[in-house]
């Protein structure tokens, strides 16, 4: 043998020895990682009463032991992820499907059956400002934001049947892997919005009186009558309200998606409300289980709102003449004003802001 080659083998054998060293002790080095953690023998090994126990307990999804940094590795099997998957795929998004079609159903049924509610007298000549600028920027925030959520979103829940088919797997994977981004940063932006509009418009939303005037009228959509009202009639502060709270709950559990296993909200609210009302709802959920609760209630209360704000849409855009203006320019025409809020002019013409006719 010539010394190169010997030179060689030694090296080879020298490279090696690190390798041999932790296939022979690596098993003790693992054990001794985690103080107080014995590394339990491979199921195969155990005798065959002590293998059926190991499984029934990983059916069970019992936690195990394991070396990574992650402990929920420990968990082979989750029995309620496939529950989740069946809901998910089953009645969840049938029902949300329904919620969708029906929310655009009945906005096409008003407009067949009531039209455009017109501008009564014409335009008067003479304009008021309804929304100043920094209302409108926390509309306009708030409404972009939330219309990019709800596309990139749907297309999570419905993009697999719907989009899938008509576009191709490449662009679908390319606008879902991009939605996707948009969706969590966008998010951000959504709650900013929803924060400021609760700051600038929270103490013209609190019920009052009129509102039930208001709504036993049909708010002058159901009829000719326009019942009075101040800024906010009862339609507006029902939208205001639904994005608050419903926009307030989809923020909390995105962020319980967003940072996984780093929040835990329906574990307490479940153990309050079972206290309170004596339900009789599952606590002590796992960190998955929380997820799982987490994507399901996102998607359905995310549904629940876009069905309202179509109908919001609708009554700002096409439904009613001279709604669009209030939150484009800021101004709406005087006539408008004295239609839909008649006691919010004339407030601002005790005070002032507005000379009287």
């Amino acid at each position: 043998m010539s010394r190169g080659l010997c030179r060689w083998t030694r090296g080879i054998l020298i490279a090696l020895l690190p390798l041999l060293f932790l296939g022979a002790f690596g098993g003790e080095l693992r054990a001794q990682a985690v103080p107080g953690v014995e590394a339990s023998p491979p199921a195969t090994l155990l005798p065959e009463a002590s293998r059926a126990d190991v499984w029934r307990a990983v059916r069970r999804g019992e936690q195990g032991y394991v070396a990574a940094p992650n402990m929920l590795g420990g968990q082979l099997i989750q029995s309620e992820g496939e529950v989740w998957r069946q809901i998910r795929l089953g009645a969840y998004k049938q029902w949300s499907a329904w919620i969708l079609l029906g929310a655009f159903g009945l906005v096409a049924l008003f407009f067949a059956l009531r039209g455009r509610v017109p501008l009564e007298g014409g335009p008067s000549g003479r304009t008021i400002e309804r929304f100043n600028g920094l209302e409108r920027f926390a509309h306009w925030l708030t409404a972009t934001t939330f219309i990019l959520l709800a596309l990139t979103g749907l297309n999570l829940m419905f993009g697999r049947t719907l989009l899938l088919p008509l576009v191709g797997k490449d662009v679908f994977a390319v606008l879902t892997q991009w939605g996707k981004l948009l969706h969590n940063y966008l998010a951000f932006g959504f709650m900013l919005g929803i924060v400021l509009m609760f700051v600038l418009w929270v103490r013209f939303n609190v019920p009052n009186r009129y509102d039930v005037i208001w709504i036993l009228k049909g708010g002058g959509l159901v009829g000719r009558a326009h019942p009075p009202s101040k800024r906010f009639n009862a339609g507006q502060k029902f939208v205001f309200w639904s994005v608050i709270l419903l926009g307030g709950s989809l923020s909390l559990s995105g962020l319980q998606l967003l940072f996984p296993f780093t929040f835990s909200f329906f574990d307490p609210t479940f153990a309050t409300l079972n206290a309170w009302f004596g339900t009789q709802l599952p606590t002590g959920l796992s960190p998955i289980a929380e997820q799982q609760l987490a994507t399901l209630w996102h998607g359905f209360v995310a549904v629940i709102l876009i069905a309202i704000i179509i109908g919001h849409i609708y009554i700002g855009s096409l439904g009613m003449e001279g709604a669009f203006a209030a939150m484009g320019s800021g101004r709406v025409d005087y006539n408008w004003a004295k239609q839909h809020h008649d006691l919010w002019v004339a407030e601002l013409e005790k005070r002032g802001v507005v000379p009287a006719e």
